[in-house]
């Protein structure tokens, strides 16, 4: 009899459940991959409970047992748990997969600020990442982030920016992280959000810090929103890093047709696709998950934004649509977007906007 022990052998990811008394009733597999119902059943055997499945196209797997009776669960037999927005999940790595080299680096030294921005969707909460000893005065780029704080949490953005700093990689600047209070209704192509961004946020961040223009980031809808926000106030970001985003339209994305604020979302990336010229050229870089909903609309909306004469790189990772994914690909595709945006590791080289004061 196999150790009770979910794990990769050969071409399957077989799950296991001990509970040789059957005192559960049933146990189906929770993932991301879309696969069929009928796959995602436990069968019984004399351990317990089993499940074989073909070895998917990611190089690694988040999952969670539903067992009957109690619901979700973390897989008990697996150490391997990562966080989320939406609470812990189990995961497998699969062959080939090796973890980002940087989140056993030793980040520089750092301070985190708060500040709390009145704006028209209401106050708006940033926390600024700052290189220790650096005085607000002294001009440095400056990065934002939707989703901030569980960006922090979750993919490690903070301590990626220490990292590739302290390496020498990337140079010393600054990031906002800002929290959502209403995340739907704030990054769904909400113009007084946009507004709130680009015209509250922006500027009180760059108020107490002086900055380059800056670069924004997000994933999903927020991925979204940044989009959104610099195509109704061109000019604001001198780049974009949007990951998996959740840019909708009716043919590639149906079955999100039940989000409240669809109709909002659909209806901005319309305008994007049947544009025929950008108010402004950003530089680009997207990431989506091979396997992802998403996928698809990322390519099109990549293929649209370079038609309109921007700079776009879109890289696919075989990964889903959660934090870890993201995660994994912030080195080299973000650094490589911060690099090329503001003009060199040192930073001080021109960038695409210009030097101090730009």
């Amino acid at each position: 009899m196999p150790g009770v022990v979910s794990a990769v052998e050969g071409a399957e990811v077989v799950f296991r459940l001990g509970d040789p008394a059957h005192a559960f009733t049933g146990v189906r597999l929770w993932q991301e991959l879309g696969l069929p119902a009928e796959l995602l059943e436990f069968k019984p055997v004399d351990y317990g409970w089993e499940l074989r499945l073909p070895r998917p196209s990611v190089h690694r797997m988040e999952y969670l047992f539903d067992i009957a009776d109690l619901g979700m669960r973390t897989d008990p037999t697996n150490p391997r748990v990562v966080g989320g927005a939406f609470g812990d999940h189990s995961w497998l790595p699969l062959p080939g997969y090796v973890e980002p080299t940087w989140i056993a680096a030793e980040p520089i030294a750092s301070t985190l600020t708060p500040l709390v921005v009145d704006s028209p969707v209401g106050p708006v909460d940033v926390h600024v990442w700052a290189p220790e000893g650096i005085a607000p005065v002294f001009e440095l780029p400056l990065l934002l982030s939707h989703d901030g704080p569980e960006f922090a949490k979750y993919a490690g953005l903070t301590h990626y920016a220490g990292a590739l700093v302290a390496d020498g990689s990337l140079p010393p600047f600054r990031l906002a992280l800002v929290r959502p209070t209403s995340r739907n209704l704030w990054y769904a192509a909400n113009p007084q959000y946009a507004t709130a961004l680009t015209q509250h946020v922006v500027p009180a961040v760059q108020a107490q810090y002086k900055s380059r223009r800056p670069v924004m980031m997000g994933a999903s809808l927020g991925a979204l929103a940044a989009l959104h926000a610099e195509w109704n106030h061109p000019g604001t970001f001198d780049g974009l890093f949007l990951q998996s985003g959740s840019f909708f339209t009716p043919e590639t994305d149906p079955q999100e047709s039940r989000f409240e604020f669809y109709a909002e979302v659909t209806a901005f990336v319309e305008q994007v696709l049947t544009a025929t010229t950008a108010p402004s050229t950003p530089l680009v870089g997207m990431t989506a998950g091979t396997t992802e909903e998403n996928v698809h609309n990322n390519r099109v909306m990549a293929a649209r934004l370079a038609e309109l004469g921007l700079e776009v790189t879109l890289d696919e990772t075989p990964d889903m649509h959660n934090f870890t994914a993201w995660r994994d690909v912030l080195h080299p595709d973000l650094t490589d977007l911060l690099r090329q945006t503001w003009g060199g590791a040192d930073g001080t080289g021109a960038g695409r906007v210009g030097g101090a004061g730009a």
